[in-house]
């Protein structure tokens, strides 16, 4: 097999989901932007089938609506090959990335959508997964929101006095088989064909508070491009390689993470124990966990388009210098019409990007509200198309 250096010869991998899903996290916690709530790339939906299953219509998983209840990982495993539900038989245990798309960050104990999702007395989900060099260990997600790797001793079926219940999960469409799931870029930056997400190859070396952390990767300028944020926890969670271990992701495209706690965007939901602490993501084994907003961290950046735009960002004050509503031209003032900026459409596809905006013609673009960005300043305006 011929391979590019830039790609790598390995393993073929799974890509089962379409697109990761958000955290779902809407609140604001911070003047700072680059928070959790500032984006919404692919806002977490569901369809309840009415025949006890639920479908990610993100990921395109298709869930069992009440979990299975308490039970040991062997009897998970066996469970999800006997299970019939909805007319299917071809349920199994998830992996953690599928796992961990389920969670929002928005809600704990349980970190679900209860609309969808039956409330039972879980505290742990159950994965398909042992922890790497142990099968003592199994990896978990749990209704506070966190991933982890635990014995599997802990559940009260084993003898334990934690409840492990298992979530049978099956694919509505069939995988998508990939000869390599990195992609290097040569400029720096990462591609993710699973997640289609780019990231920062090489961490920023200091360690930040959580806030700093938010503004050095918006003021980030990499591979020509300045988009750049601090990822949600469920994207810095879907980098983790559980076959790995310190660290716990492929060192061949990111070789210098080494083993570290990784600031996510996402705010973990204040409570009289934990008033102002934000998720992380820790390389020795990838757990997902939790840290004092003003202690210090690291730092590792992504982009992606499509990206939407939340009104913690969205200009509302309209003056002379965006003429609002358009039809077919923007019209801009003499002192700007220079200026690089971007058209995003209003569920975040990238129309253009440049400085000839006025000279462009939207008259072929669906009538509603566009988003324009001056990318020098980073102000944001809403434009209506008429």
């Amino acid at each position: 097999m011929l391979c590019l250096l830039s790609s790598f010869c390995w393993a073929q991998v799974t890509k089962s989901i379409a697109l990761l899903p958000d955290t779902g996290q809407t609140t604001s916690y911070t003047t700072t932007f680059g928070e959790d709530n500032d984006y919404s790339i692919n806002p977490p939906a569901y369809t309840n089938n009415g025949n006890g299953t639920v479908t990610d219509l993100v990921t395109g998983l298709m869930w069992q609506q009440t979990d299975g209840g308490e039970m040991t990982i062997e009897n998970a495993f066996t469970y999800c090959d006997n299970l019939v539900l909805g007319g299917f038989d071809d349920w199994r245990l998830p992996t953690p990335m599928e796992a961990y798309t389920l969670m929002i960050l928005q809600n704990n104990n349980p970190a679900l959508n209860t609309s969808f999702f039956t409330t039972t007395a879980a505290e742990y989900w159950w994965t398909n997964t042992y922890q790497a060099g142990d099968n003592t260990k199994v990896w978990v997600t749990n209704s506070g929101g966190g991933i982890g790797n635990h014995p599997k001793s802990e559940t009260i079926s084993a003898g334990g006095t934690h409840h492990f219940h298992v979530r049978a999960v099956r694919n509505s469409s069939p995988s998508t088989q990939l000869s390599s799931r990195f992609i290097d870029n040569a400029d720096g930056t990462v591609t993710d064909q699973i997640t289609q997400l780019i990231w920062q190859k090489t961490p920023n070396t200091n360690a930040l508070t959580w806030e700093e952390a938010l503004t050095y990767a918006e003021n980030l300028v990499l591979a020509n491009n300045t988009d750049w944020r601090l990822p949600n926890i469920k994207e810095l969670q879907s980098l983790n390689d559980e076959s790995r271990t310190a660290p716990s992701t492929n060192t061949f495209f990111f070789p210098s993470i080494g083993v570290k706690n990784y600031w996510s965007s996402t705010t973990l939901k204040p409570n009289p124990t934990n008033p102002s602490s934000a998720w992380y993501w820790n390389t020795q084994y990838g757990i997902t966990t939790y840290d004092v907003k003003s202690n210090t961290n690291y730092a590792l950046c992504v982009r992606g388009i499509p990206t939407t735009l939340s009104s913690h960002e969205i200009g509302t004050n309209f003056s002379n210098t965006i003429l609002n509503p358009f039809h077919s031209k923007i019209v801009l003032e003499n002192n700007i019409k220079n200026t690089d900026f971007q058209l995003i459409s209003p569920n975040g596809v990238l129309i253009y990007e440049g400085t000839n905006l006025t000279e462009q013609d939207f008259s072929s673009l669906p009538e509603g509200v566009y988003y324009l960005k001056n990318r020098e300043t980073r102000d944001v305006f809403k434009l209506l198309k008429n």
